[in-house]
């Protein structure tokens, strides 16, 4: 009985990590290059993994702020607190940018 256990368990890890819903798991070998670009005077970097369904990007305001999106499995965003602007990152690596109105 634990060897099924053990088995289910380890088919259900692999499954996971190729789905790209684990974090850090993803051998770096398995993420495509970098693809550098720009949004609303925002450099941009974005990486698809080659396995899964999982992106990053790396978002830098020159040298006042740098902001990291993981999408693993799922949509992930983040704001930023220097200019008010909301970034999106798919897991298939689209990169947008939605300007905040002011308060």
């Amino acid at each position: 009985m634990a060897a099924v256990i053990v088995v289910a368990s380890s088919a259900g890890a692999v499954v996971a990590v190729r789905e790209g819903r684990v974090p850090g798991l993803l051998p770096e070998g398995s993420w495509g290059p970098w693809t550098d670009g720009g949004i609303d005077g925002w450099s941009t970097h974005v990486r698809v993994n080659n396995w899964g369904d999982a992106a990053e990007a790396d978002i830098h305001y020159g040298k006042a702020e740098d902001l990291v999106l993981q999408a693993h499995g799922r949509t992930a965003s983040v704001t930023s607190m220097m200019e008010p602007t909301v970034f999106t990152l798919t897991p298939d690596g689209r990169l947008t940018a939605r300007r905040l109105s002011a308060p």
